[in-house]
């Protein structure tokens, strides 16, 4: 799979979906880094086939009313440690996968994964 992440998540989660064998880019390695516009983020996105990973509402609302990004992972944690998201995500990466073959939009909290489309 081939990922986009958002500025509010860790560089290191790049390392570890990386690690998992997918194609990650953060926005920090764009241009204008963690300052790159919602709007180029969803271009690259689109263009590329990447999965936003995300914690902000507003891809939530784009990908709900425009269909962009076609393919969304909502962290949907509140403010959560490093240690923590990692343990998060490596635990749930298999159903994490699974639902994003599937589905469009999978949110993942810190006690559930739900598949949303």
């Amino acid at each position: 799979m081939k990922f986009l992440v958002d500025a509010q998540l860790p560089r290191k989660l790049c390392k570890w979906l990386r690690e998992a064998g997918h194609d990650v880019v953060h926005t920090l390695d764009l241009p204008s880094g963690n300052a790159t516009p919602d709007s180029v983020v969803l271009t690259i996105a689109m263009n590329e086939q990447r999965i936003v990973v995300t914690k902000d509402d507003d891809f939530v609302q784009s990908h709900l009313i425009a269909g962009r990004p076609e393919k969304l992972l909502l962290i949907a944690t509140g403010n959560i440690g490093n240690v923590e998201l990692e343990t998060l995500l490596r635990n749930n990466l298999a159903r994490i996968e699974q639902a994003l073959q599937s589905g469009r939009f999978v949110e993942i909290g810190r006690h559930e994964l739900t598949l949303h489309g």
